[in-house]
């Protein structure tokens, strides 16, 4: 079954190309393109599609407070924000509201088809440039969490890997092993940390490291 996903984007152009990616791509599918908030949350529960992408900056009610009425509604639909904003309280407020994910808009077309099919799965896909902001906010209100000390060698390994941006297959081609293991590997991490995301765990990780301690940081 392709993954269904609905398009909230004012612009046209920018709407039109979303759509006709999705539908050339095999596992996806466009169920609906809509200009404005008020139309999604009119049209988008009534396909109720896996994934929506959603713009920030719509004419009249905004991208953030479209994404919280849609997740009052549909508490299971994964929300991807794409937006050329990377100002940090849009990014917090983005979160907030429920979304799932961060991207913004010049991004690859291959980078946009991982990030669908990351937060499919559960995952929190979000630009390098979106993490490290948020990496860096957290170093400046946080303490290092003594959880880390918990971890085994190796999921110490793939949490150094994940906090860098590598992708599930990128981890297990690197350290020799399967995505399957590496999944196994990232739910017990996330059940040592007391995270949901491998944005939390990273944010963790990051916190409590030290670039000498032979793990990787995150670039910008």
């Amino acid at each position: 079954m392709p993954i269904t996903i609905s398009i909230v984007e004012d612009n046209r152009g920018t709407r039109e190309s979303l759509a006709e990616l999705c539908n050339e791509t095999e596992n996806l599918r466009c169920t609906g393109a809509y200009p404005t908030g008020e139309i999604a949350l009119r049209e988008i529960p009534k396909c109720k599609p896996d994934v929506a992408l959603v713009d920030i900056n719509l004419p009249g009610m905004s991208g953030i407070e479209c994404v919280a009425k849609l997740k009052a509604q549909l508490p299971s639909l994964q929300i991807l924000m794409l937006t050329t904003y990377a100002e940090t309280d849009l990014i917090f407020n983005s979160l907030r509201a429920g979304a799932n994910g961060y991207l913004l808009k010049n991004r690859p077309a291959e980078e946009l088809i991982s990030a669908i099919e990351q937060v499919h799965l559960g995952g929190a896909p979000m630009t390098m440039q979106i993490a490290r902001k948020l990496v860096e906010h957290f170093h400046q209100m946080s303490q290092p969490a003594p959880e880390l000390e918990t971890l085994t060698k190796r999921e110490q390994e793939i949490l150094a890997l994940l906090s860098k941006g590598s992708l599930y297959k990128e981890i297990g081609d690197t350290l020799g092993i399967s995505v399957t293991t590496v999944r196994t590997h990232l739910k017990h991490i996330y059940e040592k940390l007391h995270v949901q995301s491998r944005t939390e765990a990273a944010v963790k990780f990051l916190n409590g490291t030290k670039p000498a301690s032979g793990f990787f940081m995150a670039s910008s």
